[in-house]
């Protein structure tokens, strides 16, 4: 006989808490499936040692454990046998308000550190700091990135002001990679969209530092998880996509380059 122990859980989406001795196989809230679902008191707040990083794997998905999450694992199983020094995080398990459009007002209202201390975004932004290179995966809301992944780039712009502030630019020359899933069209409008942002650092993009997947409108979306994963050439591509990553970072392009000539504010 089998005896489950009841606890509480709360989905990582909408906050909804479920007791029993497992998560529901559907949050009755949201619908996001049992993956979202983490057991009360299991978050703890971002912290981060300040140790250099390889690479940071940023999912921006409200779902960690969907389609997105399923290239983001393929990408860690790359890094692993690559033997990166690497951290994931999931957007849907930190606290990132929207920016406070400072720079609006001013230039140099705009300042680094951040003038928002009150979330957990000030931590991140010391995480790209110390990252020589950066993964980011996204889903296609709408022709474009998650609102969670456009939150989180708007407020790199105190990174990225700089440039115009003081004359520096502190990720000029590292690499990223970009990694979509979605339902139906927009995925290459969505990676160019991410990658305007850190074209606007001076970023360079790994060789084939793009890989996207779509299934097709056709199709009702809770086929597209099975899909994705029974997809070996995706898979395969996720994993060569994040392998030239790590081969860009380890020839050091920003040494490499030198005195990087800033053009853009």
């Amino acid at each position: 006989m089998t005896v489950h122990l009841r606890k509480a859980w709360i989905c990582r989406v909408c906050g909804y808490r479920h007791i029993g001795g497992k998560p529901p196989k559907e949050c009755p809230q949201c619908s996001s499936p049992s993956g979202e679902f983490i057991p009360e008191g299991a978050k703890r707040p971002l912290s981060f040692d300040g140790k250099e990083l390889d690479v940071l794997l940023i999912n921006g998905s409200t779902h960690a454990s969907h389609n997105c999450g399923i290239l983001a694992g393929w990408a860690e199983e790359a890094l692993k046998v690559e033997k990166a020094r690497y951290r994931r995080i999931d957007l849907n398990s930190v606290n990132v308000e929207h920016c406070w459009c400072c720079y609006s007002n001013k230039d140099e209202a705009c300042t680094y550190p951040c003038r928002n201390q009150g979330d957990e975004m000030h931590i991140l932004h010391e995480m790209l700091l110390k990252s020589r290179g950066v993964i980011i995966a996204s889903p296609i809301n709408w022709n474009q990135m998650s609102a969670r992944l456009k939150d989180f780039l708007d407020r790199t712009t105190c990174i990225q002001n700089q440039q115009l502030t003081k004359g520096v630019a502190p990720l000029a020359g590292r690499p990223i990679a970009i990694l979509v899933a979605g339902h139906e069209d927009g995925a290459f409008k969505t990676a160019h969209d991410i990658f305007h942002y850190f074209q606007q650092m001076g970023c360079v993009l790994a060789p084939f530092g793009i890989t996207y997947v779509t299934h097709g409108g056709q199709f009702n979306t809770v086929t597209d998880s099975p899909f994705i994963r029974k997809s070996a050439k995706v898979r395969e591509f996720t994993k060569a996509t994040a392998r030239n990553l790590v081969k860009a970072v380890r020839l050091d392009l920003p040494r490499r380059f030198g005195k990087i000539e800033i053009s853009s504010e």
